[in-house]
């Protein structure tokens, strides 16, 4: 059935849900008694299990242990607590992969992966595929018509460890794959462009995984392989959906992204599941990471065309897996929370509930902390669960946004795993980052989109990278600027098509007629190095990339070079298009250095920009037909103080706010106005300490 003809199914819980992971198992049942009490004492009313379960629910093949799993989500149905139930196939039991050692993952040196952590399993596997159905049949036939089921929750965070793999059953699946994509064996070696150091095909056997080879590996190939493998595991997580479909086809599904994750096109995985669900986790020490918090957030809100996600796991405090573990300090539990929420989340969830004593993930905090309810931890989450519920007006309203950046995973691989490139220092995520940055710092929350669109809702749409493209793409991005949209182009855009061929005439390929240049040649900065950008009487800093480029007499030289090889030739430029306008970036620009830039093009398109350049502040404005729920975030340490454009009740506090809003560190309020006509917009003023 098309994803547009398929029904509407919703999570079955009436609030906002507020939980974390619950691992049952590791606790005795008297410890389950004191959970629920101060589960309900802190306002949760949604827990995920049990997710690693399977050895314990199957110890043995075909003998089942149901029992200790019906006590407690009948225990937590009874006290209110809905249940986000995963089909624990998010790692294979121990009798199973001895039973069956060929379905165990390999490293691309040929090494067979051991048991003793998790996803220890080949995606391909046809044992594990088969073990798996079988798993999520007996877990939907036994719990799908439980009254506390909320939603399906199908394995957990996949590709997390095992995304790739190089064995031989994998090899065979991709042989498959590549067949079905190209036909026949002189399909392949066309795309493959096999002249190039003797590797044209003869048979289809001859065809391995791109295990370590003597030198550089054939392009395409690698690009093959990073499709190839997403699609396994896209078709692993399908199996599951197709028997949950089948026993309980009113039931939500869903699996837990990873945020910005290169290894799988998350576009292909949320248009097969019902609710995008996110684990989300930035670095407590670094004081800019709710900057990249909000574009994994704008990613996970566009994935199903604006639609609520839920935040299925963050941090209370510390994690366990960096390198040094720093713990949050105390309010930022609160706002990294409600950032979320205000970037569309209908949910706030922890890993996990109760901090685990022994296994790797032991010093990971959680909502219960091993000092138990007086633990730091519980005393902050049970105050955000308890304010949370103030926000239930906001539950399944969609963020406003007139921006949008593309989002493309076939050039993200494409610019990152290939291993003859210009330069390894220019690569998507490295771009797509770095431009949003500019984007929050002015002041425009930030949608995703693919590179066909749709792109009716926006204004500005940026493309900080396209290194693949293809007429479709192209098409819909002129369409785009001929109807009055304003486009921005980054550098090594338009490069290859989708065999990793150039495009004739170089780049920008099929974006040429619309951008109106032409790259003559890549120019990479040498390590240590900058260039400088002469824009408007402003000196902008390039420290890694640019590029020669040739300009039509219709195009507006809007920067120029001003120091190296490239001095006096054009650096960034803008070409009249339709009702429209199209914007080429030749460099890659320091943070500050393209705050000008993108302030420019906000403007042409008659959107706000601060003027200001703190990136500490964040305003972000959902909305339903005639309510704006506009939220206010002071990721910093210092008090700030915001112009209001207008008189709001604060949905936390309630007290209301005429003309101004004062915030102090890690500060939140959340004002709710009659819907205005434009995205609420504000600015930083002075504080009262300042006006002082």
């Amino acid at each position: 059935m098309p994803a547009s003809d398929q029904p509407i199914r919703r999570v079955r819980i009436d609030a906002l849900a507020y939980g974390g992971d619950y691992n049952p198992d590791q606790w005795s049942e008297e410890t389950w008694h004191e959970d629920i009490r101060l589960m309900r004492e802190a306002g949760v009313n949604m827990v995920s299990l049990p997710i690693f379960s399977w050895p314990q629910l199957e110890p043995e093949p075909g003998v089942y242990d149901w029992g200790w799993l019906d006590r407690i989500i009948d225990l937590l149905h009874e006290a209110g607590i809905r249940i986000d139930l995963a089909t624990a196939t998010a790692t294979p039991p121990s009798w199973l992969l001895r039973a069956h050692p060929e379905m165990a993952p390999w490293d691309a040196d040929g090494h067979r992966l051991e048991f003793g952590s998790r996803q220890t399993y080949c995606p391909s596997s046809p044992v594990w595929r088969e073990n798996v159905a079988r798993m999520t049949r007996a877990m939907a036939e036994r719990y799908g018509e439980h009254p506390g089921l909320a939603l399906w929750h199908i394995s957990n965070e996949y590709g997390d460890h095992t995304s790739r793999c190089w064995c031989p059953e994998s090899a065979a699946h991709f042989r498959r794959w590549l067949e079905n994509r190209y036909g026949d064996l002189d399909g392949l070696n066309e795309a493959w462009g096999v002249n190039v150091w003797g590797q044209r095909y003869t048979s289809w056997e001859h065809i391995e995984t791109p295990k370590k080879a003597p030198g550089p590996i054939n392009p395409t190939k690698l690009l093959d392989f990073e499709r190839f493998s997403s699609d396994a595991l896209l078709e692993l997580f399908q199996i599951e959906i197709d028997v949950l479909r089948e026993v309980t086809p009113d039931i939500a599904v869903t699996t837990n992204f990873m945020s910005m994750f290169r290894d799988l096109d998350y576009w292909d995985f949320a248009a097969a599941e019902d609710v995008v669900t996110d684990d989300a986790y930035p670095e407590p020490a670094d004081p800019t990471s709710h900057v990249g918090a909000a574009l994994n957030y704008g990613l996970m809100r566009s994935l199903k065309g604006g639609q609520p996600w839920l935040l299925l796991e963050s941090s209370a405090s510390a994690t366990s897996w960096r390198d040094v573990n720093v713990p949050k300090a105390p309010g930022k539990i609160r706002v990294e929370s409600l950032q979320a929420v205000a970037h569309g989340s209908d949910a706030v969830m922890f890993f996990q509930w109760r901090q685990a004593k022994y296994g790797q993930e032991k010093f990971h905090s959680s909502m219960l902390g091993h000092r138990g309810e007086k633990s730091r931890s519980f005393q902050e989450t049970r105050a955000l669960g308890l304010e949370l519920k103030k926000l239930e007006p906001v539950r399944g309203t969609r963020v406003r946004s007139r921006v949008a950046l593309v989002v493309d995973w076939d050039s993200w691989w494409g610019s990152s795993a290939l291993e003859s490139l210009p330069s390894q220092r220019l690569q998507w995520a490295q771009q797509a980052r770095a431009w949003h940055r500019a984007l929050h710092t002015l002041g425009q929350p930030t949608d995703a989109v693919r590179a066909t669109g749709p792109f009716d809702e926006y204004d500005v749409v940026v493309v900080p990278n396209l290194y693949i493209i293809e007429q479709p793409q192209a098409g819909a991005l002129r369409a785009f600027v001929e109807r009055g949209g304003h486009l921005v182009v980054g550098p090594f855009s338009g490069v290859v098509d989708a065999t990793e061929k150039v495009h004739d005439g170089g780049a920008p390929g099929l974006l040429r007629d619309l951008l109106g240049v032409e790259v003559d040649e890549q120019w990479p900065i040498a390590d240590g190095l900058t260039e400088t950008v002469d824009y408007a009487g402003e000196t902008l800093t390039a420290p890694s990339w640019s590029e020669w480029i040739e300009a039509d007499a219709d195009v507006e030289v809007r920067g120029a070079y001003s120091s190296g090889e490239l001095a006096g030739l054009p650096a960034v430029t803008r070409r009249p298009v339709g009702t429209g306008a199209a914007w080429y970036l030749s460099a890659m620009l320091e943070h500050d250095s393209m705050l000008p830039v993108f302030r420019d093009v906000l403007i042409g398109a008659g959107l706000p920009a601060r003027d200001d350049t703190d990136v500490d502040v964040e305003v972000v404005t959902r909305a339903d037909e005639t309510t704006d729920y506009t939220f206010y975030l002071n990721h910093g340490q210092s008090p700030v103080a915001f112009a209001l454009p207008g008189d709001a009740t604060d949905l936390l506090t309630g007290i209301h706010h005429s003309g101004r809003l004062d915030l102090g560190r890690y500060g939140v309020a959340v004002l709710a106005a009659p819907r205005a006509e434009t995205i609420p917009f504000s600015t930083l003023i002075p504080t009262a300490k300042e006006d002082a």
